[in-house]
């Protein structure tokens, strides 16, 4: 996975914590995402009282484990505050659910998450309540790809959003076969296994 800024890291955590919490009916601890985060080519180079940093050629991280939630911070190792995201997971008993949000550091530029929603997991029967658009990303000749799978294009598709784009939620994205590009973010999307 290739990770040139916090975004490219922020949504495949987010995938990452949401398959952790449907799969362990539990938040991840601070030990989980490090190895997720050590997984994903990042460096340790702090561990204080559950406090973790990581650092990667482009991002940096700090996790910050709770008993109620985790938070992880990626901030671009340029410095550019504008740039940084808070992931954040939770459990929420007044919506009796798990929910994971990704929250830019520039508020004033993005209104709430990245991407159409937040996750939202059932507390209960630990099913999807949402339509989170997540995935990876890829670089190749023709630009960075975030790249999904067909049950998250479904997914998509349910909400009836599908010329948004999950990454800046500007309109008009612009399907060509299983891909769509999005001429506001300069991102593409790529559905992997074929649009159904």
């Amino acid at each position: 996975m290739k990770v040139y800024e916090p975004l490219m890291l922020a949504m495949p955590l987010a995938k990452w914590m949401s398959e952790f919490i449907i799969e362990n009916k539990k938040l991840p601890t601070g030990d989980d995402v490090r190895k997720f985060l050590r997984y994903n080519n990042l460096e340790e180079i702090c561990l204080d009282e559950g406090l973790v940093l990581h650092r990667g050629k482009f991002v940096l991280t700090l996790t910050f484990p709770a008993k109620e939630h985790i938070i992880v911070d990626i901030i671009s190792s340029s410095g550019e505050l504008s740039d940084a995201l808070e992931v954040i997971a939770y459990h929420d008993r007044k919506l009796e659910a798990y929910v994971i949000e990704i929250i830019p550091a520039n508020e004033l530029e993005f209104e709430g998450n990245i991407g159409l929603e937040p996750v939202i997991i059932d507390d209960k029967g630990f099913e999807l309540k949402s339509y989170p658009v997540l995935g990876h990303f890829e670089e190749e000749k023709d630009g960075v790809f975030l790249v999904i799978d067909s049950e998250t294009y479904q997914r998509w598709g349910e909400s009836g959003k599908l010329d948004i784009c999950p990454i800046c939620g500007a309109e008009g994205l612009a399907w060509r076969k299983n891909e769509a590009y999005c001429n506001s973010c300069g991102f593409g999307i790529k559905v992997k296994g074929g649009r159904q």
